[in-house]
């Protein structure tokens, strides 16, 4: 039996990531005791007898975690910032699946960052737009993104400010855009503005570009033809609800405008494709298993 431990297991990725799999049959899942879960020498002996560790962290403690494992044979998913412009980049849509079947360390992507590379990179590598442009990207979250102390404060405290959506990165310093210029190779800094909502998951992640819609549709369509967790659609009316995939672990990108210009919307779970799920896609990656096992695509 493949054996799996969580390193931060009471976080809000952890805890999902445990509800997860706690019933899967092809695993054993390692849970460490409440009162040992940050006892060093007790964490040292659960991550280097697991086959596969996700690390649910703070980038400092994930930096440490990955101190603690000797083990040459312990596979490790960091769902941390920490590692995201060093190890392999947990996005096997972009063409990374054998990168990510192959190494020891895998780095989850951020929510953020997820929708804004499964629009971009494709774009790039099908020469629709260039490494040397200028990309400006708005992105609506869920409250669950920012955690447990963002969870408990939208739903007990109702202060005004709180009904509304909030603009926040305000410094173009998102803790995302490294990620997002390495993966796509690009020259310049992207802008990003974050917005967190008052609902509790799925995201919304959105980029304009002087494109035909029709050419930026067919170029997707054609990238994201062999996989099973993204499709692409071309929507010319109506509205888009940042909330369409909330519990799902697949990813849509919606191709909206005209002749000239266009909209590209990324939608997906911020707790699904945006963490817990495409952590769970990379386990099955490293460990052989059916890529989307164990994963909720409807």
């Amino acid at each position: 039996m493949i054996k799996v431990y969580i390193d931060g297991q009471a976080g809000t990725t952890g805890l999902e990531i445990v509800k997860r799999l706690q019933d899967r049959k092809d695993i054993e899942l390692l849970m460490i005791s409440e009162e040992k879960r940050k006892d060093v020498e007790t964490r040292k002996k659960y991550l280097n007898s697991a086959d596969l560790v996700f690390l649910c962290l703070p980038d400092t403690a994930s930096v440490e975690a990955v101190s603690l494992i000797t083990n040459p044979d312990v596979k490790v998913i960091d769902a941390s910032t920490a590692h995201r412009t060093q190890w392999t980049y947990g996005f096997s849509e972009l063409g990374f699946k054998d990168k990510i079947a192959s190494s020891q360390y895998v780095a989850n992507p951020g929510c953020h960052a997820s929708g804004c590379i499964s629009i971009l990179y494709p774009l790039i590598q099908k020469e629709i737009v260039n490494k040397t442009d200028s990309f400006s990207f708005f992105s609506l979250t869920g409250y669950s993104g920012g955690g447990k102390k963002m969870i408990h404060q939208y739903e007990n405290e109702k202060t005004i400010d709180l009904e509304a959506p909030r603009i926040y990165g305000l410094n173009q310093n998102h803790k995302h855009l490294p990620e997002i210029k390495k993966v796509c190779g690009l020259e310049n800094d992207v802008f990003l503005n974050p917005i967190v909502c008052d609902y509790y998951r799925g995201m919304a992640v959105s980029l304009n570009i002087k494109v035909d819609y029709e050419v930026a549709f067919n170029a997707l369509k054609d990238w994201y033809s062999d996989t099973k967790l993204i499709r692409v659609e071309k929507v010319d009316s109506g509205m888009i609800s940042a909330n369409t995939l909330a519990g799902l672990d697949c990813m849509k990108l919606v191709v909206s405008g005209n002749s000239k210009r266009c909209t590209i919307t990324s939608l997906f779970d911020n707790l699904g494709k945006g963490a817990c799920g495409a952590a769970i896609q990379n386990m099955n990656i490293m460990l052989g298993f059916k890529e989307e096992e164990g994963l909720n695509l409807e």
